[in-house]
C-alpha cells in the first residue's frame, strides 16, 4: 500500500511568523552596514584631494598608506557582510531561509540566532573553509 502522506514530501521551512522578524532585523542590519561603508570611505586618506599637492615626509606618506590599507580592508569585510545579508534576505523572500545552500538540510537554530545571515549549516561552512 502506497503512503500518500504529503507531510513527508513538503519542503523544509521555518514558519513565516518566525522568519518575518528576522527579515526586519536583517534589513536594519543591511542599512547599518551600507551606512558604515560610506562613513569608512570618508576616512580614506587617499580621498583627500589636498594629498596630491602635498609633498609629505616619508612617515606621513607611510601613515596615509596604512590608513588606506585599513579602510580598504574594512570596506572589503563590510562588502562580504552586505553580500551575506542580501543572500539571507533573498532566502527569506523565496521561502528557503534557514535551509543550507549546499546540503539542503535545516541550519541549526543556535547558528541562526548567533548569525542570522547564515546560508550554510556548520558542517558545510567548515567544508568550504578547508
Amino acid at each position: 500500500m502506497a503512503n500518500n502522506n504529503k507531510k513527508n514530501d513538503a519542503p523544509l521551512r521555518f514558519p513565516r511568523s518566525l522568519v518575518a522578524p528576522i527579515g526586519k532585523i536583517l534589513t536594519i542590519s543591511l542599512k547599518k552596514l551600507e551606512r558604515r561603508k560610506k562613513d569608512i570611505s570618508k576616512e580614506d586618506p587617499f580621498k583627500d584631494s589636498a594629498r596630491i599637492l602635498d609633498n609629505a615626509s616619508p612617515d606621513a606618506d607611510a601613515e596615509e598608506q596604512f590608513g588606506h590599507a585599513r579602510v580598504s580592508a574594512l570596506k572589503e569585510q563590510i562588502d562580504r557582510q552586505i553580500i551575506q545579508t542580501r543572500k539571507a534576505l533573498t532566502q527569506i523572500k523565496i521561502g528557503k531561509y534557514g535551509i543550507c545552500e549546499d546540503c539542503g538540510k535545516m541550519i541549526d537554530t543556535d547558528r541562526l540566532i548567533a548569525f542570522p545571515e547564515a546560508t550554510f549549516c556548520t558542517k558545510c561552512k567548515e567544508k568550504r573553509e578547508k
